[in-house]
């Protein structure tokens, strides 16, 4: 029999693990294609998995699920979430698997515990992306091209500049544990930052009110938040070292085998791979 998996937590989070070596259903928690999800016990961990046919095709809703399962066990343990799409072939295949890699997982749960994961959305107006695209559309040749491309350099040094401004800013005030940055141009000549921060859960609320705070102050921007999710991309600068075999279910066209599908939720995809 097939495990999709969906994260790793702490045994001792789960009571009902206690008297338990084989895998236990959790109460009213279905998964992906509406299968039941369990606890599978290895050693001081829990794995969180639910039956699953190779055979059956992955969707768009599958991603939500997939997602779903790991914020209801988050509620719950620090959990490590697995790639979306991960299926381990039989109980031979998962035990090795986490065994291979437990004392990496047990640290990781360790530097992870009882922190929660923010992410910030800003959009800011692109200061220099139609001089960028002008420049860019325009047939040059000999001087007037190389005057063009230091131009466009120029424009693009200035564009990193103000988006590392920016988020250097973002840091100062929010001051958190740790953080991921990225940043794309979008349509509509805006530049999006996607920030990522780490912070101590119990100080949730304290970062929703200097959110408010900050979205009515930096009127040249327009900021989005959502959290607290599980450490998404915290988990993926961790475990980047470790090596988690695992058999990509099948996915929708134009999906490759195992990357992650879209989905709805405003969370990032699961990382552990």
């Amino acid at each position: 029999m097939a495990w999709y998996a969906y994260c790793i937590g702490e045994k001792q989070a789960f009571p009902e693990l206690a008297r338990h070596r084989k895998p236990v259903p959790m109460e009213s928690v279905h998964g992906v294609s509406g299968n039941q999800v369990f606890l599978y016990p290895a050693s001081d961990l829990a794995i969180i998995v639910s039956e699953h046919n190779p055979a059956e095709g992955l969707s768009q809703k599958s991603g939500v699920d997939h997602a779903r399962v790991i914020a209801d066990c988050f509620q719950h343990s620090t959990v490590l979430p697995f790639r979306f799409g991960t299926v381990f072939n039989d109980d031979e295949s998962l035990r090795k698997s986490i065994r291979s890699n437990q004392r990496q997982f047990l640290n990781n749960i360790d530097k992870l515990r009882g922190k929660t994961e923010m992410h910030l959305k800003i959009f800011v107006d692109d200061c220099c992306g139609k001089e960028i695209a002008r420049t860019a559309s325009t047939e040059t040749v000999g001087r007037e091209y190389l005057t063009n491309l230091r131009e466009t350099a120029s424009r693009q040094r200035e564009r990193q500049t103000r988006a590392r401004a920016v988020s250097f800013q973002m840091h100062r005030l929010f001051l958190p544990l740790d953080e991921e940055v990225s940043c794309r141009v979008a349509e509509g000549g805006k530049m999006v930052l996607d920030i990522a921060h780490l912070i101590e859960r119990k100080y949730v609320e304290r970062y929703q009110n200097k959110f408010a705070t900050t979205s009515a102050m930096m009127r040249e921007c327009h900021l989005q938040v959502s959290g607290p999710w599980p450490p998404y991309h915290f988990v993926h600068r961790l475990t980047r070292g470790a090596h988690v075999p695992q058999q990509p279910a099948s996915a929708p066209a134009g999906a490759g085998a195992g990357s992650a599908i879209p989905v709805s939720s405003p969370e990032p995809v699961a990382v552990l791979a």
